[in-house]
């Protein structure tokens, strides 16, 4: 009997992939696999196609293929990946990183979030000698390191698995805007902080308005570091990210989806005296493959084509054209959901807490031909005319729900 790709994907790898948001777990409407994708669709191992908003979970802003990036990465591959020395593209990206975003004076490069956090997280207790530190919102799979930590985007571990405790209680994990937890953290360990570790909420963005300005001021008040995670807000909300967009500036943020356009490629990057407890018979933050060069020439593609096109702005008004169209059909045919946040990385939630009611309607959207997730976004080569077909579409799913 022919076994299904999650039947074979359950025998080999304990989570069903390397990446566990990316498991399917709306079977049978949500296809198993993708094996091509092209702009703004993508299509399955059984032909299937989809207008694509899950965007590889973030990292493809300009779209699948795009040709200008696709060409740099050509380019460069003609001459070599990885070298045994330094390659000019290191150096000249962290030149233009640092012209881009406002906490930027020094860079170091990676290649996940997950692992430049855990760098940001050792620079913060090098430079200020304290060890415990706080974690807001999701920072990738180390804020499990806690007891209350997300696991996932959204999911809250309630165990603490293979880590010593010694460890697990100097991590703090808080709410979004719990500001008031937050001081009595500092409070509860005064002088023994280093860091404040806060990635925005996407359903609650809008509270960064006063919840970043006062994690600014209570850190800086206690000598600890305010470090951003801008994984997935930056060169999405804004160039700068959160920094930029509501401005206030971090001692240490880091960079990952969005800057390649899908190439595995992190940044590190903060104030100058912080970055430089980095060195030999120093701290060492290091990884062979940190200046590859083909995430590299995409990176500098993507800035080239951010800065001419303005990339940011279109995300905004296609994102609001399309999410504003949505709430409308959910509203009209009287379903209790809402895309809430802001237009580039809005947050699909129930309005009346039955979670079942977003799982029906993602499945009502793949059986429709769109791919979405519960963060969905656009990306550079979602036209008007793409948006306006799954608009059409995902309507139709939403008059199966009402149904």
């Amino acid at each position: 009997m022919t076994r299904t790709w999650s039947e074979r994907f359950a025998a080999v790898m304990p989570m069903g992939s390397s990446t566990a948001s990316k498991v399917p777990t709306l079977q049978p409407d949500e296809p198993e696999v993708i094996v091509r994708a092209d702009g703004c669709r993508v299509w399955d191992d059984r032909g299937r196609e989809y207008i694509d908003f899950r965007n590889a979970l973030g990292p493809v802003t300009l779209g699948y293929r795009h040709p200008v990036v696709d060409q740099a990465i050509r380019r460069q591959l003609d001459n070599g990946i990885v070298f045994g020395h330094p390659h000019p593209l290191e150096c000249e990206i962290a030149e233009r990183f640092c012209e881009l975003v406002p906490c930027a004076e020094m860079v170091g490069f990676l290649k996940t979030g997950g692992e430049a956090i855990a760098a940001t997280i050792r620079i913060a207790r090098a430079y200020t000698g304290r060890d415990h530190v706080i974690q807001i919102g999701y920072n990738g799979w180390l804020n499990t390191l806690s007891g209350g930590g997300a696991d996932l985007p959204g999911r809250t571990a309630t165990a603490v698995h293979g880590v010593p405790i010694a460890l697990s209680e100097l991590h703090h994990p808080v709410r979004w805007s719990d500001m008031a937890r937050v001081r009595q953290l500092f409070d509860q360990y005064p002088g023994q902080i280093a860091a404040v570790v806060v990635a925005a909420d996407y359903a609650g963005f809008e509270q960064g308005a006063t919840f970043y300005p006062e994690l600014r001021a209570l850190t800086s008040e206690h000598g600890a570091l305010l470090v951003f995670d801008e994984i997935v807000t930056g060169f999405r909300v804004a160039v700068g990210g959160v920094q930029e967009y509501f401005g206030v500036t971090p001692d240490l943020a880091v960079f990952g989806k969005g800057i390649a356009n899908g190439m595995p490629l992190a940044v590190y990057a903060g104030r100058r005296e912080v970055m430089q407890v980095c060195g030999p018979g120093k701290l060492v933050v290091t990884s062979t493959f940190g200046g590859e060069t083909l995430s590299l020439a995409a990176a500098a593609a993507c800035l080239d084509v951010y800065q001419e096109y303005d990339v940011v702005g279109y995300l905004w008004r296609q994102g609001e054209a399309l999410w504003s169209s949505v709430q409308k059909a959910f509203d009209r045919y009287g379903l209790p959901l809402e895309l809430s946040g802001v237009w580039p990385c809005p947050a699909l939630v129930s309005t009346n807490g039955d979670e079942e009611v977003v799982s029906a309607f993602l499945r009502a959207a793949y059986r429709n031909g769109v791919s979405l997730y519960r963060v969905p976004y656009v990306n550079f080569s979602h036209r008007d005319d793409d948006v306006a077909e799954a608009v059409r579409r995902l309507e139709r799913a939403c008059a199966e729900l009402a149904r």
